[in-house]
């Protein structure tokens, strides 16, 4: 039985091999042409790679009803073999796909021409530019997305240009433009571009090298094949360029390189690259090893066995892709069709076309799968753009020094998120204990002095002033901004040379002006311009400026006219509404406060309600003018009263002297205020020549046949003077320091008017991305905040003085409320604590009195209020007035005039408190003529009347005998 059994498992395990066999057997074979420089490490790695990628397809996919069978030519490295390839596999071995590997972009568009003639599909794995054919098909990121991590570096460290080395080849400048605008992303540019032949001579290599060695720029990017670029390297190294403070970032046809030379490797030194990375998945460490055993097999036990690159992966995929192709097209033997038409008598015009090429080429770029270098998808015809691994060239070869991807941009690993920059970086010249970064720009190139363009002009030069001096025989440059640079120079931490060339034409009637002389830095005609520079846009676009070193924004000047001081209510102008009411309220109260504490104990201060009231306003009102006749008492109320004439002073001063200076300055007003009233008029207007001024008038719609042109101050007052209709001008437009110099030299008759329109001063000019302009701003920066510029400024403009041009505006004249808020504040202080201080001192004082007050109608709390009140209004017979006019009522006093002070008394009081009887405080001073008077020692007397209240000290109210005998002896007559 189990004999049996083995024998039909044996059986089983026939059969299904011969099945296999025979279904093997039946799969198509379809021939697919392999182009690759078989005499090069990469092309036998690339065929190894190729090989490996056609079997492993077909072991995962048994069933397959079509295979692949490659059929390898050698292209020898040039243009040349690699089309005599293409007409082979095309003509002879009718290949129905090619998978070309072409090292140059020369033999990959050669190809891919032949190959879409004959519509034949193209896979390029080793490409990085497209041709122009329907039937190529590149499998390579395009060269452009390499201008992405190459613009990151040099956003890291700081380098804001770069010059573009690159082969003189369509596919080798395909890259300027991206990588223009990657840089400028990172707020750099490219400089300059120079194209280097591929087959150009050691002679014409260092006639390239030499031209950009004398530019400024310091950061090179090279572009082109790995041979022509290690001849370069080689002569750069030869040239010095291979030294401290150069920097080299070469693309990926270097930095793929996997081995160099030592000559090769010694010459690259401090060369920074890019390639394309694939992550270290597992199925690309299984394929490593299987890889290095069969290179190893196949090159004869080579002792030199490379680790599969970037390009080795993307050369399986395509292969593993060719044969998916092959199997989803269901493409079935060789077809080819005659060439349509009447053939030529070249071989090229007898080639057949493919009938299953349009079918296979539309499969290729169907097909997607998880290759070894990454997902393998064709979006419209285009690969995906892959991460790139940034590496090193150091004496051990080139190393990793950081990662970039879309999604973080650079990063010291790969799994590290964004802005984490990039490991040490070894540069060129630099030892390797002395990592430095260089400045990636020459202050002076080749090391020569700095060419200094200045403006030559006739007028305002407190500015700038070139001059020739007899003594010496030399042009001499000196003014305000000639001295700013020499300081700004000095004050950097390293030496500087430069000297200073005129450029002429400026303000001179020709045809020079300010753009020629800043297109002198683009044109690399100079290295810098100093002058008078106005600051715009459009100079930004062409240079980098320094931090402006004056004012900004310009406007015009304008002659100004008499205009004298007119309206009823002018008087009212010196102060503002606020202020008037905040002085009107201060006297109020501060008269409110003097009447309460004199009320009880000053007779100048009683009367009726009316003329209580009036006291109040007159006595304040009357101190403007130290008019007051009142004499107050209280010394709270002397206290009070110093404190408010002093306000009163100062109030009163303030106002007299901005009346006087409204009734005399406010004579000159500008003749113009109104930009629009110029254009509406017609009138002239005059620019400084030469000026970014001119430009903004037009802007403005200023008539171009209205505009006048003049270069010096006198000039500027001479059409001035004149006027618009006499041959001048109505307005001059101007930058704010130039207007400013024309009016402290005519600061009587014109002053600024209008608006100051937004400038940003004057600065230095220097090439784009040159690390002068930061240098110098911080340099200026350090003079403005020492002593320095204001040295400088006097020096050349003079003290600042009170004509200053600025115009007078004399409704900003007046005095606001805020000016004396600090006074007012003193005063309504003190006035109020005076006030509850005598509050204070009356309610302790009276209080025994306040007490005793008959309560009458209403509430309690009323009732105590009333009472209060009403004491208050009584006389305080203590003060000293009322004290002596007691004294001058009693009998001691003599005849008549003791009657009529006491008539005198009692007309006052009935005049205070509307006759007798009115007020029990008239009780008071009615008293028996024959009360006695005791006499208390010799020759004083003591009236039984109290002396603070004026009543009676044994009883409170008057008894009747005594107003009896007061009514009898009014009735008695008036002794002579």
């Amino acid at each position: 039985m189990g004999r049996r059994s083995a024998a039909a498992a044996s059986f089983v395990a026939l059969w299904l091999l011969g099945a296999l066999v025979g279904h093997r057997t039946a799969a198509e074979p379809v021939r697919v042409g392999v182009i690759l420089d078989l005499a090069s490490a990469a092309g036998r790695r690339w065929k190894t790679s190729i090989q490996m990628a056609v079997d492993d397809y077909y072991a995962s996919h048994p069933n397959s009803t079509t295979r692949v069978e490659l059929s390898f030519k050698d292209s020898s490295g040039d243009a040349v073999g690699a089309v005599s390839a293409a007409m082979d596999l095309i003509k002879n071995a009718q290949v129905q796909a090619i998978i070309d590997g072409a090292q140059t972009a020369g033999e990959a568009e050669f190809v891919a021409h032949i190959a879409g003639r004959a519509h034949v599909p193209v896979l390029s794995f080793s490409a990085t530019s497209a041709a122009q054919t329907p039937f190529f098909v590149r499998t390579s990121a395009d060269e452009s997305s390499q201008a992405a991590p190459i613009a990151e570096v040099l956003g890291h460290y700081g380098w804001h240009a770069a010059t573009l080395l690159h082969e003189d080849s369509r596919s080798g400048a395909a890259i300027a433009p991206a990588l223009a605008d990657a840089v400028r992303g990172v707020r750099a540019s490219v400089e300059h571009r120079a194209a280097v032949p591929a087959d150009a001579s050691d002679d014409r290599l260092d006639a390239v090298l030499y031209r950009v060695a004398a530019m400024t720029t310091r950061v090179f990017v090279v572009h082109m094949p790995l041979p022509l670029a290690l001849r370069l390297f080689h002569r750069a190294k030869n040239a010095g360029m291979m030294s401290e403070g150069y920097v080299w970032i070469a693309t990926a046809g270097v930095g793929e390189v996997d081995a160099l030379s030592p000559e090769d490797n010694d010459a690259m030194q401090g060369v920074l690259s890019v390639r394309p990375y694939a992550p270290p998945t597992s199925q690309v460490t299984a394929f490593a090893e299987r890889f290095r055993a069969r290179f190893q097999q196949e090159n004869d036990g080579s002792q030199d066995i490379p680790d599969p690159t970037v390009s080795t992966l993307r050369a399986y995929d395509a292969a593993w892709a060719t044969a998916a192709a092959v199997e989803a097209a269901g493409i079935s033997g060789s077809a080819f069709k005659p060439p349509e038409g009447s053939t030529g008598p070249t071989e090229l015009d007898q080639l057949g076309v493919s009938a299953t090429g349009e079918k296979l080429v539309k499969a290729v770029r169907d097909t997607t799968f998880d290759g070894l270098a990454g997902k393998f998808t064709l979006l419209n015809g285009q690969p995906q753009t892959p991460a790139y691994e940034i590496v090193n060239f150091v004496a051990e070869g080139p190393w990793t020094v950081g990662f970039w991807n879309t999604k973080s941009g650079i990063s010291p690993e790969f799994a590290a998120g964004s802005g984490e920059g990039l490991k040490e970086v070894l540069f060129p010249g630099v030892d390797q204990s002395d990592i430095r970064i260089p400045d990636g720009w020459a202050f002076s190139p080749a090391g020569q002095e700095l060419v200094v363009a200045v403006p030559v002009k006739h007028g305002f030069q407190q500015f700038v002033r070139v001059y020739n001096d007899t003594t010496s025989n030399r042009t001499m440059f000196s003014g305000y901004c000639i001295d700013v640079f020499d300081a700004a120079i000095k004050a950097l931490p390293y030496p500087v040379y430069y000297r200073y060339e005129p450029f002429y034409g400026i303000g001179n009637g020709s045809s020079g002006t300010y753009q020629q002389l800043i297109d002198l830095v683009p044109d690399q005609k100079a290295d810098a311009v100093v002058g008078d520079v106005a600051i715009t846009v459009s100079r930004m676009g062409e240079v980098d400026f320094t931090m402006p070193f004056t004012e900004s924004g310009w406007t015009m000047v304008v002659p100004v006219q008499s205009q004298a001081a007119t309206g009823m209510f002018f008087f009212l102008k010196p102060l503002t509404p606020a202020l008037w009411l905040a002085s009107l309220g201060a006297f109020i109260f501060t008269g409110f406060v003097i009447w309460v504490i004199e009320h009880r104990i000053n007779p100048e201060f009683r009367g009726t309600p009316l003329q209580q009231f009036g006291i109040i306003f007159h006595y304040a009102f009357s101190t403007l003018v130290f008019a007051h006749r009142e004499n107050v008492v209280s010394n709270l109320s002397k206290f009070l009263m110093v404190i408010w004439v002093f306000a009163v002073l100062i109030l009163t001063s303030s106002y007299t002297a901005s009346l006087t200076s409204m009734l005399t300055v406010q004579k000159l007003k500008p003749a113009v205020t109104e930009i629009h009233d110029l254009i509406n008029n017609g009138d002239y207007v005059g620019y400084q020549e030469g000026s970014f001024v001119y430009g903004e008038l037009l802007e403005m719609n200023f008539d171009q046949s209205r505009l006048r042109s003049y270069t010096t101050p006198d000039e500027y007052a001479d059409a001035l003077s004149k006027g618009s209709d006499d041959g001048g001008v109505a307005a001059v437009f101007d930058e704010v320091p130039y207007l400013k110099i024309f009016l402290s030299q005519y600061c009587d008759s014109y002053t600024m008017a209008g608006p100051v329109y937004k400038g940003t001063g004057f600065g230095f000019a220097f090439p784009k991305g040159s690390p002068m302009a930061p240098e110098l701003s911080r340099a200026i920066v350090g003079l403005t905040e020492g002593d320095e510029m204001g040295l400088i400024e006097r020096k050349w403009f003079g003290a600042p003085g009170t004509c200053g041009g600025d115009g007078v505006d004399a409704s900003n004249a007046s005095l606001t409320l805020w000016n004396f808020s600090g006074l007012f504040l003193i005063t309504a202080v003190a006035a109020t604590l005076v006030l509850i201080a005598y509050l204070a001192m009356f309610v302790y004082r009276e209080r025994h009195e306040l007490r005793a007050a008959e309560p009458g109608s209403g509430s309690v709390s009323l009732k105590r209020v009333r009472a209060w009140l009403q004491h208050y209004d009584r006389k305080d017979m203590t003060a000293p007035h009322f004290k002596q006019q007691l004294w001058s009522d009693s009998p001691s006093a003599n005849g008549s005039s003791h009657g009529k002070k006491r008539e005198r008394a009692e007309q006052d009081e009935s005049r205070d408190f509307g006759g007798p009887g009115a007020s029990p405080l008239s009780d008071h001073y009615r008293m028996d003529s024959a009360s006695p008077l005791e006499r208390k020692g010799s020759g004083e007397f003591r009236t039984p009347f109290d002396q603070r209240t004026g009543e009676a000290a044994l009883e409170r109210k008057p008894s009747l005998k005594l107003q009896q005998n007061t009514e009898e002896r009014k009735k008695l007559p008036l002794s002579p």
